[in-house]
């Protein structure tokens, strides 16, 4: 037997209204959420009447600053008068001696000892002197001895050694060069050969220590590069 329904159990009928009905109650409620406002009167105290009297107060009367004291009065200057060269400045001293000496006092001689000057022994030698020791023609003389004479090594020029050697030297006093030593060397044949570069050299002009010659050690550096 088929089962029916009558018309008025139908809710499918109702759907609409009922959603309409359910938004309407939340919008409601939830404009009422936000518009209402709750106050808290547990924090407010009731602190009474004010007593104080505010007529009381005392006026502070305006402080005023004394005036700056007046500025000192300038200083006079000197007057300087300019004598001419013509005029004779006389200038009185008076020297007093508190010392009573008479006919019977005795001055004591002062001895007055000479002064020895120390002579500088011949072989000394002197690392700075009044005047430095001079090679013929000066500088540009010494720099053209050793570009006319000085010979590139072959196994420095091979290995490709570039650098400066120092050689040290001692200058008599006759300008001669003897005990020369290779301070600083860079290999390759070309310490050795600026040794006997330097002991070929000819004679230097001496240093000199209070006008006299003396023995000098000379430090010179040689500078090797390819061309």
């Amino acid at each position: 037997m088929e089962v029916k329904k009558t018309p008025k159990a139908d809710l499918t009928k109702s759907v609409g209204m009922f959603t309409n009905l359910g938004l309407a109650v939340a919008v409601g409620l939830s404009l009422l959420a936000f518009e209402y406002k709750s106050y808290d009167d547990s924090g407010l105290k009731d602190l009474g009447a004010v007593t104080d009297n505010f007529d009381d107060l005392i006026d502070v009367p305006i402080t005023q600053q004394p005036p700056p004291p007046p500025p000192p009065p300038p200083m006079e200057q000197p007057i300087i008068q300019e004598i001419p060269d013509e005029v004779k400045i006389e200038e009185k001293i008076d020297v007093n001696f508190d010392v009573d000496i008479d006919q019977n006092t005795v001055i004591e001689e002062v001895a007055i000892k000479e002064v020895v000057i120390e002579e500088e022994k011949a072989d000394q030698i002197f690392d700075i002197v009044e005047t430095q020791p001079n090679p013929p023609g000066g500088m540009s003389g010494w720099n053209k001895y050793l570009s006319d004479n000085l010979k590139y090594p072959t196994q420095a020029r091979r290995m490709g050694i570039e650098g400066t050697v120092i050689v040290v030297f001692v200058i008599n006093i006759d300008g001669t060069i003897q005990d020369v030593e290779v301070l600083r060397g860079i290999g390759g044949g070309c310490d050795e050969e600026a040794a006997k570069i330097v002991k070929k050299a000819p004679k230097w002009d001496p240093g000199k220590q209070r006008g006299k010659p003396v023995r000098t050690r000379m430090r010179l550096p040689i500078r090797f590069k390819l061309s």
